[in-house]
């Protein structure tokens, strides 16, 4: 069976004129073609849907069953057409973002402020997550993107957003607080503190430092407010990237740039190979990347 909306339109519109004339210039059809496309309907449905005289064209039984099943399927398609409509202009849908921790602090809350100013009706979901959970969730399909760091991103598209700078962080009694930069080289040593292996800062300094394996030297921590706390106390120094320096504005705290060209964290927007991005994913993609070159 190959009945069009057309067709759908036309017996819809028998239906409710009961004149053939009527419904043909409804359809802006002429009347023979008109009387020719209910023809095939019912030839179609293997059933007469309309008992016609020189005066009246009535529905029968079997019409009357189809003309309601008729006009629910045109209600649900004004009703597809309508939240496609919707999707298309963002009037509504939804976009779920994995940023790293530092990123969602720093980033992401201007670019959904200016995001929902726009999109008012876009429901947004931010998961502040280290990269191997947020690489994940892309994984999995529960975020649209996922804005991370890594060298491990073969199986995704990948836009580099970043290139982020390395800093010594240590309190102004350290022989190194008053430099102007540093070494990477300078920088380490029995008091140098790290975070766990599995954040990204961590997994970079190592490759930088041709360590794949195993603790390096000093304390190591879960989190950047932790190791913040340490710093400040005096219990050693740091080395992380350029948007972690919010936890470390406290007083007595310096943060010195290290000047090592090939120490860089590159800060990646990450999405799945293969598949397109909703019209509002696509939205948020263009604010996060304003964000980085701001």
């Amino acid at each position: 069976m190959n009945i069009s909306t057309r067709d759908l339109e036309a017996f819809l519109a028998l239906a409710q004129t009961q004149h053939f004339t009527r419904a043909a210039e409804r359809c802006h059809l002429s009347q023979s073609a008109f009387s020719q496309k209910i023809s095939r309907i019912e030839a179609a449905a293997g059933v007469r849907l309309f008992e016609r005289s020189t005066r009246l064209v009535t529905l029968t039984p079997e019409g009357e069953v189809f003309v309601e099943e008729a006009r629910r399927i045109r209600n649900d398609m004004r009703q597809a057409l309508t939240g496609l409509q919707d999707l298309a202009q963002r009037r509504v849908g939804r976009v779920a973002v994995a940023a790293l921790p530092s990123v969602a602090a720093e980033w992401m809350p201007s670019v959904i402020a200016r995001y929902r100013a726009a999109n008012p009706r876009i429901k947004v979901e931010l998961f502040d997550t280290l990269a191997a959970n947020g690489l994940s969730m892309l994984r999995d399909g529960r975020v649209d993107i996922a804005i991370t760091a890594g060298e491990e991103l073969q199986e995704f598209d990948c836009q580099v957003l970043r290139q982020e700078k390395y800093f010594l962080v240590c309190r102004d009694d350290h022989p190194l607080a008053s430099r102007r930069s540093v070494t990477l080289a300078q920088a380490m040593g029995p008091d140098m503190m790290h975070l766990a292996r599995t954040s990204s800062v961590r997994q970079n300094l190592q490759v930088q430092l041709g360590v794949s394996e195993g603790p390096l030297d000093g304390l190591e921590v879960e989190h950047l407010a932790t190791l913040s706390a340490l710093v400040a106390q005096g219990l050693g120094v740091s080395v992380v990237p350029e948007l972690t320096l919010f936890h470390f504005r406290r007083d007595r705290l310096r943060a010195v740039p290290v000047r090592d060209p090939q120490l860089r964290r590159p800060i990646v927007l990450a999405r799945l190979k293969g598949k397109a991005l909703s019209i509002a994913a696509q939205a948020m993609v263009l604010e996060v990347v304003a964000q980085a070159r701001g």
